[in-house]
């Protein structure tokens, strides 16, 4: 499908008569990953590859090669192999990028002649009522490759899942930057806060910087600005929609409910969850708190807390009693002497000043007010993997952050509060949920504390 018929006679440079109505149209375009299953006539497919084919190509050699999957049985497999993306097995079908190496993708050309195509076809899917999604993350290539039968001379870019949404899926785009952040004219010209810091180098070769490796990636808190945090994590958390029941983040998992698990009674009252980035946190927590505790969401961005309400909205939970704040420079919006229980779900090793977020919280407390706060613990055998892998790599989507001794952490929150219970959680670096008591405490993967103001 062509937006403007090319047998049709313009005169150069003349506008199309609806061209503001073709790009309002096409701007409306969003990500879906939630797909009701049903399948797509085989035809009007291989229309949306043939409008892709309209796309410009390097050289105009069109090194391009597009596989479809549809069969149900093969996009379940494509599913495992992905890693989990369980929208791979309910979309209408998946359509495999492939392109042939060796013709100046020195200079990316190859790529983004792929990029290109497979925009277009979004857009065509688009524009036919049709949802999709590309995706990078698609598994092992070399799995891949014997999957599809795709010879070694050629790369597997991504996929392109195209579908119908269900009615329950979230009908919500993405932010976009504000236009100024992202273009300048004459010269570079890039506010602070869009860009992030990176360990100082006379130069950064493209071909050193991988995803597993990147040596100029920089995970000192320290030495971003809450400004640059927030940035960064107010469009990051959109890396995964906020569905029920799926994304629960990893560094979470099965630990959330032993950190929950120091959570006082409260039959009623205020709570304030800080920072819980995608809401798998506050779903859990909604849930203990019930209906008569009012829960309040403080985030440094505003597209955090769209994304979390949506999540909670898609989990099913009620938003009478639950409200949503930003944290203005990291300052807690709340008056002196006001909040029942505040939560820190492994959030202050994300901060440049951890202790300046505990004096607030101490602030904002009343009198014989909770504290749970929980942290990834240096002192522990994560805190050796952080260091000798994790932190080899690049950030992660929830941020910079360095894992804190349990040790520091104790001594931050018992000059502030009283501590009524501590826990370590997990004594393996990955995966491992194991409450640890007493001197094994400091020794979790992670530390967490129920504590009580003074």
């Amino acid at each position: 499908m062509t937006l403007i018929d090319p047998n049709e006679t313009h005169e150069k440079n003349c506008k199309h008569p609806h061209f503001t109505e073709i790009l309002y149209r096409l701007a409306e375009r969003y990500s879906c990953r939630d797909f009701d299953g049903s399948s797509i006539d085989p035809m009007e497919l291989e229309e949306i590859i043939a409008d892709g084919l309209q796309a410009p190509s390097s050289c105009n050699q069109q090194n391009w090669h597009f596989i479809v999957v549809a069969d149900p049985e093969r996009k379940k497999h494509a599913r495992e192999i992905s890693g989990g993306n369980h929208h791979f097995e309910y979309c209408s079908a998946l359509i495999y990028l492939c392109f042939q190496k060796g013709w100046t993708h020195g200079n990316f050309s190859i790529v983004q002649s792929v990029a290109g195509a497979c925009y277009h076809m979004m857009l065509s899917a688009h524009l036919r009522g049709y949802q999709c999604i590309w995706n990078a993350g698609i598994g092992d290539q070399d799995e891949l490759r014997s999957f599809l039968k795709v010879p070694k001379n050629f790369e597997i870019q991504g996929a392109l899942a195209i579908g119908k949404a269900k009615n329950s899926a979230p009908v919500i785009k993405a932010p976009r930057r504000p236009v100024n952040e992202v273009f300048s004219w004459e010269h570079f010209d890039r506010p602070s806060n869009a860009t992030y810091p990176v360990i100082p180098a006379d130069d950064y070769p493209y071909f050193e910087i991988t995803n597993n490796v990147n040596p100029f990636a920089e995970w000192d808190p320290g030495n971003w600005s809450l400004a640059q945090i927030a940035d960064f994590r107010g469009y990051a958390v959109w890396a995964k929609s906020p569905l029920a029941n799926v994304y629960v983040s990893n560094r979470q998992g099965e630990a959330q409910s032993v950190e929950h698990s120091l959570l006082p009674t409260i039959r009623d009252g205020r709570a304030l969850e800080i920072m819980p980035w995608g809401g798998t946190s506050t779903t859990a927590l909604c849930k203990i708190l019930g209906n008569k505790c009012k829960l309040s969401v403080a985030e440094l961005s505003s597209h955090n807390l769209t994304f979390i309400r949506e999540r909670l909205l898609q989990e099913g939970i009620a938003l009478d009693n639950v409200s949503f704040e930003l944290m203005p420079d990291g300052r807690l919006l709340h008056k002196n002497r006001t909040i029942d229980l505040v939560v820190i779900p492994q959030i202050l090793e994300h901060l440049p000043d951890p202790e300046r977020l505990l004096d607030e919280v101490a602030r904002v407390l009343k009198k014989d007010g909770h504290l749970v706060v929980s942290s990834r613990n240096m002192a522990s055998q994560y805190g050796k993997l952080w260091r000798d892998k994790e932190s080899k790599a690049q950030i992660p989507n929830q941020g910079p952050f360095t894992p804190i001794e349990a040790c520091e952490l104790k001594n931050w929150i018992s000059s502030r509060f009283e501590i009524e219970e501590e826990l370590g959680i997990g004594r393996y670096p990955t995966g491992d949920a194991t409450p640890l008591l007493n001197d094994d405490a400091l020794h979790g993967r992670l530390y967490a504390v129920r504590a009580r103001l003074k």
